[in-house]
């Protein structure tokens, strides 16, 4: 059997896009622009059914719903994004009112997060590389 990478030469992903459904999208759009300092790049549709934020190369697609969302707590993140300058980030989003859940941290297995709850009660970890000696 043939592994994967050569069976597939010309194949390279390039991003994962979280998207996610939510019951006020441009209420949710300019809570990412205005609190997490996101880009808008725009709705679709009037009135609006798709948006997308962006930050530097990072990008996050929203959908209207067309009923109520309910979300389960559990344990996990709904998206973690990898960056340079989680403190930065936190001083910034703590001065623009951003819920900060966990300040930032550093954790055993090498990285420093920072864990922020958006308006729609989803979990966002914001982690940083860091050096971890063994």
């Amino acid at each position: 059997m043939q592994s994967a990478e050569l069976s597939m030469p010309s194949t390279r992903f390039l991003a994962a896009v979280p998207q996610f459904t939510v019951d006020h999208l441009v209420f949710t759009a300019e809570y990412y622009r205005d609190v997490l300092g996101f880009r808008l790049e725009g709705y679709w549709m009037d009135p609006p059914v798709f948006a997308i934020v962006a930050r530097d190369d990072v990008e996050v697609f929203f959908n209207q719903a067309t009923e109520p969302v309910v979300r389960s707590r559990r344990a996990g993140y709904d998206m973690f994004l990898r960056l340079d300058g989680v403190d930065a980030l936190a001083e910034e989003l703590q001065a623009r009112g951003a819920n900060i859940i966990d300040p930032p941290e550093d954790r055993i297995y090498g990285q420093r997060e920072l864990v922020v709850e958006d308006c729609n009660g989803l979990i966002l970890c914001f982690g940083e590389a860091i050096s971890v000696a063994r």
